[in-house]
């Protein structure tokens, strides 16, 4: 079943879609709010999708049923995420994709955007797409089960814009893990713009302005 979405539109024919992806705990409502903060002059119109997570038991906290894309089970970042919960979350993404594709909008005019779980999810079904995708917005988040990513990577998505952004004082998920994952990324041939923030693990307003700084570059 297609995840449930809030959906936020730029124009009444939006030729671009951006599928954002909200953290642990959080719903689809939770980044609204940012599109009315990003400069967005100069750019196509744009359906922003904001999907709500299934809810889950999430092993961290409790076992408590709450919205994730995925259980975790200790603070191990990327090494103990629980690998059937990821790829199913992938497939509902995948699905949110598909029906952008229906409603019109090409793959390669689709992006795909995460806070935290969010971002891994970003990463996770954006790298292994066998389709073209527009970019990557990786924000305070890493990448999941990254032993694989070799393996099942897609060369459809090999030269796609990424753009990673971290605070420098995320006691969340330590800036390290995403540097990790930056590391690998790198290493595999991405090409990948990199931002640190002095911040916790949240969005400030510099990074809203460097992802609006991005998105005109990319839809240029």
């Amino acid at each position: 079943m297609l995840l449930k979405t809030v959906e936020l539109a730029t124009s009444p024919t939006p030729t671009v879609s951006v599928i954002w992806m909200h953290g642990l705990g959080a719903d689809g409502n939770d980044f609204v709010p940012i599109v009315k903060e990003l400069d967005l002059s100069g750019c196509p119109g744009i359906r922003f999708v904001f999907p709500h997570a299934p809810q889950l038991e999430v092993t961290i906290n409790g076992g408590r049923l709450m919205p994730a894309w995925f259980d975790i089970e200790s603070t191990e970042f990327g090494r103990d995420d629980d690998e059937k919960s990821v790829r199913n979350s992938e497939a509902d993404i995948r699905e949110l994709i598909e029906r952008e594709k229906s409603r019109g909008i090409a793959a390669d005019k689709i992006l795909l955007a995460g806070f935290s779980q969010g971002c891994a999810m970003t990463l996770q079904t954006g790298l292994r797409y066998p389709e073209k995708l527009g970019g990557l917005i990786c924000l305070s988040g890493y990448i999941p089960l990254e032993d694989k990513l070799a393996g099942e990577r897609n060369e459809a998505n090999n030269s796609t814009p990424i753009y990673f952004g971290h605070g420098n004082d995320d006691q969340v998920i330590p800036i390290t893990r995403a540097e990790q994952s930056l590391a690998t990324l790198q290493k595999l041939g991405y090409e990948v713009e990199w931002h640190e923030y002095d911040m916790q693990h949240s969005v400030c307003m510099q990074e809203i302005n460097d992802i609006s700084a991005f998105l005109k570059r990319v839809l240029a």
